[in-house]
């Protein structure tokens, strides 16, 4: 019996940011169990923020700064601060991850992910903007046309709010979150942001 590793995030997440390299090497060296068909990886939008044109009130804009200095001191990632002074930012992550369910249909999930991170994290851009999420997408190659079409699409039919029920279901409230599914036992994997090793024992075990 295949087990299943479900990674919950949301793309706009500055821990997700944080744990995207020790993520990475936790993939490879998990590789094996996968060609052995012994497990497989399910990522799960988590939703952060549901959608809204309201500018980010002033304290909450102070709370995220202060968070993104926090990582950076505790694991070394980098981030553009230049964000803060060059954006009308909101407290809006649903259409992030409405890119990311769009890029999934592709099989281009991950580097959807990834080109939203690296735009909103290193290039100081507005992933909350569709103009921001086009340009991902182009970027990963997809055509911008088509790509704004799935996301009215994803929109109209409350396709990732469906997905963040079932996350809230099995109790995935907190991004990133790693939990192993294994019939019908879900079994939570405590994360390390600064080393896989910890992460790939437990996973070990629970299979």
């Amino acid at each position: 019996m295949t087990a299943t590793l479900i990674y919950c995030y949301d793309p706009m997440c500055s821990w997700c940011w944080g744990f995207r390299p020790t993520w990475s090497k936790l993939q490879k060296a998990l590789q094996g169990l996968i060609d052995e068909e012994k497990l497989s990886i399910q990522p799960m939008l988590g939703g952060l923020a549901v959608d809204s044109d309201a500018p980010m009130p002033n304290n909450m804009r102070t709370k995220l700064q202060a968070t993104w200095q926090n990582i950076h001191q505790q694991l070394g990632t980098e981030f553009n601060f230049d964000f803060w002074q060059q954006n009308e930012p909101r407290r809006s992550t649903y259409p992030a991850c409405r890119a990311c369910y769009v890029a999934r249909d592709f099989g281009l999930e991950e580097e959807m992910y990834h080109a939203i991170q690296h735009a909103y994290y290193l290039d100081a851009k507005n992933p909350s903007n569709l103009e921001t999420l086009t340009e991902c997408a182009e970027h990963i190659g997809l055509k911008a046309e088509g790509f704004q079409k799935a996301m009215m699409h994803v929109e109209k039919e409350a396709l990732l709010e469906e997905e963040i029920e079932q996350a809230r279901h099995l109790h995935l409230n907190s991004f990133p979150s790693l939990a192993l599914l294994k019939g019908d036992q879900l079994i939570s994997i405590p994360l390390d942001y600064q080393n896989h090793l910890s992460m790939l024992e437990s996973i070990k075990k629970a299979l």
